[in-house]
């Protein structure tokens, strides 16, 4: 698997723990039904303290730090910035009380998109929204295989996958993610064409419909109704 190449006619990159993610989930499915095309959904398992520093709170109080003011001035905003999208589509997002390793919550989108793709869809339900309601361990795989299958997915080997090809293919793109020009989440690919955040994707829908008309402004998408005159 290269990081910038697929089958598919667009590649999706979200990560269990980003709050940015959370609030394209549903958006970006909606976007994929709409158009009738398959996207190659992919995890990017943030490093997170790599760049904004480490911290963990116990009972609404931060107990362990290694974040500069300006960080945690950073960190508040995006959390209130993407509360309010998330809040639109009556969903709850609290912050987390930890950094948390996602790799195995990740592995399970590779695991759904190699056994089981239509019901990709069931499993971000399953583990988006209890995740940021602060009602899953994400690091148990215990955890992660009652939501595959409250997801109706087969969760019988998952468990050797994480241990084996899993883990393997997940590590192996990871590394080379950031030399292709991939740093957050939600990031689009198409065509070498690399957009971060969901903001572009309207401008993701023009190109996939063919860009017949004039390039649309990149902005959030209130919702997915079609405006209505005044």
């Amino acid at each position: 698997m290269k990081a910038l190449e697929s089958d598919a006619p667009l590649i999706v990159y979200v990560d269990i723990k980003s709050p940015y993610a959370f609030v394209a989930i549903r958006p970006t499915l909606a976007l994929e039904k709409s158009l009738g095309i398959r996207f190659d959904w992919r995890p990017l398992t943030l490093d997170i303290p790599s760049y904004l520093g480490s911290a963990r709170k116990s009972k609404g109080k931060v107990v362990e730090s290694t974040r500069s003011a300006s960080q945690w001035t950073g960190i508040k905003y995006g959390y209130r910035d993407a509360r309010r999208y998330v809040e639109r589509q009556g969903m709850i997002l609290k912050g987390t009380e930890k950094i948390w390793d996602s790799s195995i919550a990740n592995i399970a989108i590779s695991w759904v998109m190699q056994t089981d793709r239509d019901r990709l869809g069931d499993y971000f339900e399953a583990v988006y929204p209890p995740f940021w309601r602060r009602e899953l361990d994400i690091e148990d795989i215990a955890v992660v295989e009652a939501c595959l299958e409250q997801a109706g997915i087969d969760s019988k080997d998952f468990a050797a996958f994480v241990a084996g090809e899993g883990r393997a293919q997940h590590d192996a793109l990871q590394k080379q993610l950031h030399p292709s020009g991939i740093y957050g989440v939600p990031t689009y690919v198409f065509d070498g064409t690399i957009l971060f955040g969901r903001e572009h994707l309207p401008f993701v829908r023009w190109h996939l419909q063919g860009r017949e008309a004039p390039a649309p402004d990149i902005a959030y998408e209130i919702d997915d109704r079609e405006p209505q005159p005044c």
